[in-house]
């Protein structure tokens, strides 16, 4: 156990000595300063000049949102096109059938917004083509266009007074060509050479220890890996994703995932500090971030090292902790602070099965989704923290009776409605879809619907619910992981959660990006004795407590039905 702790202590101290110096270097590359990699900037002149975009053009909020929402339009179409007519495009050794609409609609979806709930079985329900060409190219678009809709942020935050917030293609394709494919190279060589499969061959015959024939799919694996993390996108090229072991051979490239699928992230929070030349802000959303990670954190390791205590009551040993769906390679310590850590961002990936994880570890891996801005995804984690700020900075207003600022402009009821929209749509969107299952479940639940709805659940009562409820929480986040025990390759799945997917992805882009954009344009007002200082330790407290009673305290009910029960029901 000392040596598991050690193992994972080391891998956030790692992530924490890269996302600092990235966090400085991303301040310098969307500050337009000399970084070492300017010797894109001829590549990225040259796609402007193919594009016919004025990369120095000033855009507005709306501008930018314009940009944004029709270039992803158009990819939405692209993806779903190509998924039904896989079979009859090149790069398909293994003769992989098309995807059916449904699926099509629900999997272009889950790329497109950086989510990737895979309703299908990764290797066989997707070509080379389709796995390179759509997944892997959405990869990069999806984490740069929440990576550009935070930098609008970024400078709507910094000027004083504003309508001019960059040009949405400047920072869209520097996200690329300086950040996300030059570490994701970095990534996948190092995973390349650690054996992760790279290369175009169709499936490999191998014989098996018992003498079985076995046929092994195999693809440009590490290459899709890489960003895959790097983006937190998540979506494996296998359908067991991370807990494959041709997608996570040995421990070396599982602490290289790790870190891989954080530093982003944290990155950006730093990025904050340095950009706007206010470190001890970032210092204090960094603290609040931790502290909620650590929250999620412990409880779990406890519960995963614990046992399961039905096996203790039979007099079943567990001296390594709970084993049922872990790689025995990675061990219960490091399985829960993967299983915290990428429920908390936007990531996704697995190396175990969540479905077979303990209570405790269901609630506070759905509780990391739910409330979805402890450190996030690239960007969009900031964006959905911003939102909590917003209302944190005017309920401390009306406490000391004084018009609420944040840095020198006075928020009121406009900015107040969008910011409390945008709050109650992530756990309405979540409680409605998990509702209507529900009710599906019970009313119809021999109704012919190609899949009954009785079959869509691997377990009865409240682990079943729990399926449900982490199946929307995921799709909400644009988080992607699953409780595996559901069924969810069906009609009614596949379309619920690709509408819950786009709400859950776009509306938290736009409302920010909306606040921002009203508030850059606003009298610049100085700070005084009222003014709460965003800096502060007293400001990180009542940052954390509007995201326990808002996020935390939406969700409670509907956990205590499932996980919180099943939890007691074990004891």
């Amino acid at each position: 156990m000392n040596t598991e702790l050690s193992g994972v202590i080391f891998t956030y101290l790692l992530t924490l000595g890269i996302s600092i110096p990235l966090g400085l270097y991303m301040a310098r590359v969307f500050k337009g300063e000399k970084n070492w990699l300017d010797f894109m900037a001829p590549l990225e002149r040259l796609i402007f000049r193919f594009s016919g975009i004025d990369a120095k053009r000033e855009m507005n909020w709306k501008q930018h949102l314009y940009a944004l929402l029709t270039i992803n339009s158009i990819w939405l179409i692209y993806a779903f096109v190509c998924l039904l007519f896989q079979a009859h495009l090149p790069l398909n050794p293994d003769g992989n059938p098309n995807q059916s609409p449904d699926l099509a609609f629900n999997t272009a979806i889950s790329f497109l917004v950086n989510c990737n709930l895979q309703d299908y079985s990764g290797e066989s329900g997707a070509t080379y083509f389709t796995q390179h060409f759509v997944f892997m190219f959405l990869h990069f678009a999806s984490a740069a266009t929440g990576i550009a809709s935070l930098i609008v942020l970024f400078k709507a935050l910094k000027d004083k007074v504003t309508d001019k917030l960059g040009n949405f293609w400047d920072y869209f394709v520097k996200s690329i060509t300086r950040i996300l494919l030059p570490f994701s190279f970095i990534i996948a060589i190092m995973l390349a050479f650690n054996g992760m499969p790279t290369s175009y061959s169709g499936k490999d015959t191998v014989i098996g220890m018992q003498g079985d024939t076995v046929h092994v799919s195999r693809g440009p694996v590490a290459a899709m890996v890489a960003i895959k993390h790097l983006g937190t996108n998540g979506g494996g090229w296998f359908g067991a994703n991370s807990a494959h072991p041709l997608e996570n051979p040995n421990y070396l490239t599982n602490t290289i995932e790790l870190v891989a699928q954080l530093i982003i992230p944290i990155g950006l929070v730093f990025t904050l500090g340095f950009y706007l030349n206010k470190k001890k802000f970032a210092y204090v959303i960094f603290g609040v971030m931790t502290l909620g990670m650590l929250l999620l954190m412990i409880p779990t390791i406890n519960a995963e090292l614990n046992g399961n205590p039905i096996l203790t009551k039979m007099g079943i040993s567990q001296p390594t902790g709970a084993m049922e769906g872990k790689e025995v390679r990675f061990g219960p310590l490091n399985t829960a602070y993967w299983s915290v850590m990428t429920t908390i961002t936007s990531t996704g990936s697995v190396n175990s099965m969540h479905d077979s994880a303990m209570p405790v570890s269901g609630f506070m891996m759905m509780m990391g989704m739910m409330i979805n801005c402890f450190y996030g995804g690239c960007g969009v984690g900031f964006l959905n923290f911003y939102i909590f700020i917003i209302i944190a900075v005017f309920i401390s207003g009306l406490m000391v009776g004084r018009t609420p600022e944040f840095f020198g402009r006075k928020i009121e009821a406009r900015e107040m409605k969008i910011a409390s929209l945008i709050a109650l749509l992530h756990p309405f969107i979540i409680l409605v879809g998990t509702a209507l299952s529900s009710y599906i479940l019970v009313n119809y639940a021999n109704a012919n619907w190609v899949v009954k709805p009785s079959a869509w659940l691997g377990n009865p009562g409240y682990h079943g619910f729990s399926e449900m409820l982490y199946q929307y929480a995921s799709a909400a986040a644009n988080n992607g992981s699953g409780f595996a025990g559901l069924t969810a390759n069906n009609i009614f799945w596949n379309v619920s959660t690709g509408f819950v997917m786009i709400l859950g992805r776009f509306l938290p882009i736009i409302g920010p990006l909306a606040i921002a954009g009203i508030l850059a344009r606003k009298k610049f007002v100085p700070e005084s004795a009222g003014t709460l200082k965003s800096d502060s330790v007293t400001f990180g407290i009542m940052i954390f407590a509007v995201i326990a009673i808002i996020a935390a305290l939406s969700f409670f009910p509907a956990l205590a039905l499932g996980p919180i029960a099943e939890h007691f029901s074990i004891k």
